[in-house]
């Protein structure tokens, strides 16, 4: 009881009421302070209850009827723009496969029958046809030559490498022996002379 009347005197009066001030007016500032967190969000304008509004169902093609089992597309309505874009792709790609054929000079049966009929002698379109498959023969056997060549070197140069990577794998294996065997043996005399030091 002592304890408390001793810290009610130490309490003064001044101290009490400057804790009291200091909480009003914290709470005087967070009840009227500027509208925070807690107000209300901002109202549309007016809108007259029959004005068409958005509806985002609206913006997503329905599949129509298409046949089929399900009596509708496999594919998606969306997809069409992707399924249009692929089926335009692959038919530049066979204008430009078309176009290179033509470039490259193979002969269509177009220009298979001009020859003929403009009197091309056999001997000379066999002649022609057997010097594109001479040219492309030579062509392979030079290819498999360098590629032969090519891998002789590599392997020549793996086994000097091998042998060099042995030769001074073998050098260390003697070498790290040598320095095993000469730990050893300073190991076994200094045991020695310290055996002998105990005795004595």
């Amino acid at each position: 009881m002592k304890k408390v009347s001793t810290w009610l005197k130490n309490i003064r009066p001044l101290k009490v009421l400057t804790v009291f001030l200091a909480g009003i007016f914290l709470f005087l500032t967070q009840a009227c302070g500027a509208p925070g967190v807690a107000t209300q969000p901002p109202q549309p304008d007016a809108q007259s209850p029959y004005s068409k509004r958005y509806d985002p169902t609206k913006d997503y093609p329905l599949s129509s009827p298409a046949g089929g089992m399900n009596n509708f597309s496999d594919v998606e309505p969306r997809g069409r723009l992707d399924e249009k874009a692929a089926n335009d792709r692959a038919d530049a790609l066979a204008k430009n496969a078309q176009r290179n054929i033509e470039q490259k000079g193979i002969d269509s049966p177009e220009q298979y029958g001009r020859n003929y009929k403009q009197g091309t002698p056999f001997g000379e379109r066999v002649k022609n046809l057997g010097e594109d498959v001479g040219s492309s023969a030579d062509e392979l056997r030079e290819g498999v030559v360098k590629g032969t060549q090519r891998g002789i070197e590599n392997l020549k140069g793996n086994t000097q490498n091998a042998a060099e990577d042995l030769a001074k794998n073998v050098q260390r294996g003697a070498e790290d022996a040598g320095k095993n065997v000469q730990r050893t043996a300073e190991d076994a005399g200094k045991a020695v002379k310290r055996t002998v030091r105990d005795v004595d």
